[in-house]
């Protein structure tokens, strides 16, 4: 069954979770997992592309916008309509709704920071898990 994690930010920063998003990524291909970031649209996907090339000197994590049509040999993706078809180790979710798919991925982790809506958000989400019978861990930071 698949564990969903729960990373809680003690921060209302714009690109905290972002930045988090890239440390647990960066965290998790250091130990050959294959990790699929899903975001809300187009717009998120691109600027956590963009982040993933800065948010630390010297890191280099091998990633790129997932699109439908590209094979999947890339093991870190990101996207935000369409579930890649060969990941399923790790789907960091940024998106405010739990994507269909979750439940192929062996871990999920869900990223709340103290902005009211993503809160809020985060709140509904846990008990979507909780009520389906999912293992939950929290981690407050």
């Amino acid at each position: 069954m698949t564990r969903v994690d729960f990373y809680v930010l003690q921060t209302d920063s714009p690109t905290a979770r972002s930045q988090l998003a890239c440390r647990l990524t960066e965290k998790a291909w250091a130990q050959n997992m294959q990790i699929y970031l899903h975001t809300q649209d187009p717009q998120q996907a691109s600027a956590l592309d963009n982040l993933m090339w800065t948010f630390r000197q010297g890191s280099f994590i091998p990633h790129q916008i997932f699109e439908p049509a590209d094979k999947e040999s890339c093991p870190v993706l990101i996207g935000h309509e369409h579930e890649p078809e060969s990941i399923n180790q790790l789907l960091i979710n940024l998106d405010h709704e739990v994507p269909m798919f979750f439940s192929r991925f062996e871990r999920v982790i869900e990223i709340v920071d103290q902005d009211e809506t993503v809160r809020s958000k985060g709140r509904e989400k846990y008990r979507f898990y909780k009520d389906r019978g999912y293992e939950l861990q929290t981690h407050k930071l």
